[in-house]
């Protein structure tokens, strides 16, 4: 049966239990490759949701590579993507991810492009767990171009690592 998409509240409580709920929800965005959710596997603390495990939970991402629809494909799912973000922000749940819209992010990281190619090329060496591959450069600049253009027009503080922007919240936020 083909899971619908959902506002979450059925997700969240699974959500909650596993993860850290904080005073105030926070959203990094990031694009493919990045390295998210080998930051988040490696935490030490249950504080990062990796925004896929989430938004796969509530039906905004379907369970295929929707990211090769097309851009209407995208955009649809993206705001679907806002929405489960948006309240789990609410609830104090800080999330990591690829998927945005329009909801600004606390936060965006794009690592430095030599590197970010090398991350992509050691996940496709080493723990291929899905996402952009060596063949799909060209989306993941395309993506990055989109991300530095929103963090001028929502300034929105942009890092080269995910520790960075994690350091940088962490110390303003807290």
């Amino acid at each position: 049966m083909q899971q619908i998409f959902c506002d979450g509240k059925h997700v969240y409580k699974e959500f909650l239990d596993k993860y850290i709920q904080h005073k105030y929800g926070l959203f990094i965005l990031a694009p493919s490759g990045a390295g998210k959710t080998h930051f988040v596997q490696h935490q030490e603390r249950m504080d990062w949701i990796d925004g896929d495990e989430l938004w796969t939970a509530c039906g905004a991402h379907p369970d295929r590579a929707w990211w090769t629809e097309g851009d209407d494909a995208i955009a649809i799912i993206d705001q679907k993507s806002d929405v489960i973000t948006g309240e789990a922000k609410r609830l104090g749940l800080w999330i990591i991810g690829a998927s945005n819209y329009w909801l600004r992010p606390d936060a965006i990281v794009l690592p430095e492009w030599e590197q970010h190619k090398a991350y992509i090329k050691s996940r496709e060496e080493t723990n291929y767990d899905g996402g952009a591959t060596s063949s799909d450069h060209d989306q993941v600049l395309g993506h990055r171009a989109w991300m530095e253009k929103l963090a001028q027009e929502k300034d929105v503080p942009v890092f080269s690592s995910i520790q960075e922007a994690v350091d940088a919240l962490c110390n303003n936020r807290l």
